[in-house]
């Protein structure tokens, strides 16, 4: 029997997981895209605490015209945050997602915010 769609994308997560670890000098930036919304984590994987997070349900987040620009500002407030706190290098997990629409328009944004990876 063939797998889901969602139980594909777990497998593929956990193989991804298997080798991505974010540290403190260098955590992991998570994204979790749902079918309307997209969240993006970073998380230091040592301690077990998350240093910041963003969504498009956010109140500072005006959703742009289409998903894909929302995904885009997301990053760029993901970003804002990060750089705040101190982080300028993270480790990129794009949690079984393949990297195109808006996992891409993430990360874009996340570069342009002055995040490196």
């Amino acid at each position: 029997m063939a797998l889901s769609k969602s139980e594909k994308r777990n497998r593929i997560h956990l193989r991804i997981r298997k080798t991505i670890s974010g540290t403190a000098e260098r955590p992991r930036l998570c994204v979790f895209r749902s079918n309307k919304e997209i969240y993006a984590q970073i998380i230091d994987d040592l301690s077990g605490k998350t240093l910041g997070a963003a969504s498009s349900r956010d109140k500072g987040i005006v959703a742009g015209s289409n998903k894909s620009e929302t995904a885009k500002l997301v990053g760029k407030a993901i970003a804002e945050q990060a750089v705040k706190s101190g982080v300028e290098s993270v480790i990129f997990d794009r949690g079984g997602y393949l990297y195109h629409g808006r996992v891409k328009q993430l990360a874009e944004g996340a570069r342009e915010g002055g995040l490196k990876f």
